[in-house]
């Protein structure tokens, strides 16, 4: 199964943080699973980290690369398809970055990893574990 991270969860899930355990800690571990990650994301990580609001162990230019080699985790694109969805989704909350990656869920038919309860008023397939 693929599965499709959110920002945090890729966040956390590569700095071994405890807000990430169990099930979802399992799934994205299994290399029987295909980890992908949006280009917004990696996107709002250079914003937040260039403004001093994410702080990472080391180099965003070092880092990211490392860990999506290291977790063979594939990098999902912005299409046109993605926009498209993305403004047909009701405004449950506006975070530009969260709103293409639930387009991208709904679109390539994609399970999101999130702790995010707000995506939970979207329809998509949602592991979590809170």
């Amino acid at each position: 199964m693929r599965l499709l991270l959110d920002t945090s969860a890729f966040l956390w899930f590569i700095a071994g943080n405890d807000r990430l355990d169990g099930k979802t800690r399992t799934l994205m571990e299994d290399f029987e699973n295909g980890l992908v990650l949006s280009v917004a994301s990696l996107w709002e990580m250079a914003i937040k980290t260039s403004i001093g609001k994410l702080e990472l162990l080391k180099e965003f230019d070092s880092l990211i690369p490392e860990k999506l080699e290291e977790n063979e985790i594939e990098i999902l694109p912005i299409r046109l398809a993605y926009l498209s969805e993305m403004m047909k989704l009701p405004f449950h909350h506006r975070d530009p970055f969260d709103r293409l990656i639930i387009a991208q869920s709904i679109t390539e038919d994609l399970p999101l990893i999130t702790h995010d309860g707000i995506f939970k008023k979207y329809p998509v397939e949602i592991f979590s574990d809170s």
